[in-house]
């Protein structure tokens, strides 16, 4: 049966009223529209945070563990099957000397001193954590120290390899080649040359990967500036001069959060904090003279960085988005890069201007030990460490 005239005019009358409440809604005053949008974006900010903490990972990465955590990986005792057998060493880069000294860490003495390349810079586990690649810097060559055994294998020819990292996926090796002014995509396994990306700054040399590994932020220590880089494309999208004259940023480091990257400063005496989701320009924490080194916590709720010009290593606590601590050497020191024990107990550190490392009590900051070392002691890598992957450096666990 068809509605009446009557019907169909009364059902239009109220849809136009309806329609014109709606649209009077939608124009009401600035004080109105303001309310309404504070309440609609409310309404949707859970959804945003939500989706926020757990984007989509860069293509072929391992699933994040925990949005809230990325280094949930990385609790002591949580050794990946490939590392499982592997004795616990501490190995250690002698730039000057041209060696790594291997220590025992149970009885904090140097086991065996490897020769290796000209200038070797940092120790860095690989993606599948079964080598470990010594950086010769001026020897142009990487060469790969098996971890099960502690001897040496092949030398592999690469041109400025001052500090090394890996894509999330495995899927590249990437060389900070500070000197010849590039970054360098290569296979991880071979080091065969994928893509060379050329770059207006001076001094590559430390990095650190968003939460979802679709970027990655670049440290330039020569010319005081950050670079944002597309890890799937490999290009440089971001480029930003620090707001310091003189600035020397060093080490990156992702919060737990993955919400904000933090960069050492050895010449700006501290850490600045940098908005991961916005690149826009960081601010300053102060920690001491020469901050170089950021090293996670096992428990994921503080953050080590070291004051190598003051022999101290201050202590940054992500819950109180503050620091807490500072622990001074005895006898002064110049604390550098390094990383922590299996355990999370112990927080190993070369001193790289007095030839020597130092081992410190993470409950207290207590010295344990401080042992002798070949000249120049650098990038350290203590072995194995938890976690699933390796992004490189001197051990950046997922």
């Amino acid at each position: 049966m068809l509605p009446s005239t009557r019907t169909t005019t009364t059902l239009a009358t109220t849809l136009l009223a309806g329609l014109m409440a709606a649209a009077l809604a939608a124009c009401g005053s600035p004080a109105d529209r303001g309310a309404a949008s504070s309440r609609t974006e409310a309404a949707v900010a859970p959804v945003r945070s939500a989706r926020a903490a757990t984007p989509p990972g860069l293509p072929g990465m391992p699933p994040v563990l925990d949005p809230a955590d990325i280094y949930a990986a990385d609790r002591p005792g949580r050794l990946a099957p490939a590392v499982r057998d592997f004795p616990s060493r501490v190995y250690v880069p002698n730039t000057n000397s041209d060696t790594v000294s291997v220590i025992d860490p149970s009885t904090y003495k140097v086991v065996e001193t490897i020769p290796v390349g000209d200038q070797p810079q940092h120790v860095v586990p690989s993606w599948d954590l079964k080598t470990l690649w010594v950086n010769n810097d001026l020897g142009d060559s990487l060469t790969a120290i098996d971890p099960a055994t502690g001897r040496t294998g092949r030398t592999v020819d690469v041109s400025d390899p001052y500090n090394l990292y890996f894509t999330p996926n495995g899927k590249y090796a990437v060389v900070m080649a500070s000197m010849d002014r590039e970054l360098v995509f290569r296979d991880p396994r071979t080091m065969d040359r994928a893509k060379a990306v050329p770059v207006s700054c001076a001094g590559v040399n430390h990095a650190d990967f968003s939460a979802d590994g679709r970027f990655f932020i670049v440290s330039c220590e020569f010319s005081g500036e950050l670079l944002k880089v597309d890890t799937e494309r490999m290009e440089v999208v971001g480029q930003q001069k620090l707001p310091l004259q003189g600035a020397m940023p060093q080490d990156v480091k992702l919060s737990p959060d993955g919400r904000t990257f933090y960069i050492a400063d050895m010449k700006a005496h501290g850490v600045w904090v940098l908005d991961a989701g916005s690149f826009r320009t960081p601010k300053l924490l102060p920690t001491g003279k020469g901050c170089h080194g950021l090293y996670i916590s096992r428990d994921s709720r503080e953050m080590y960085i070291t004051n190598r010009d003051e022999g101290s290593v201050s202590v940054f606590d992500f819950g109180k988005n503050a620091l807490t601590k500072k622990w001074h050497l005895p006898d002064g020191g110049s604390p550098d890069m390094g990383g922590v024990s299996a355990d999370g107990k112990v927080l190993w550190l070369s001193g790289r201007y007095d030839a020597e490392v130092y081992a410190i009590d993470t409950a207290d900051g207590r010295q344990l030990a401080r042992i002798p070392v070949g000249s120049g002691p650098h990038g350290l890598a203590v072995y194995p460490q938890p976690g699933r992957y390796s992004l490189g450096h001197t051990g950046v666990f997922r």
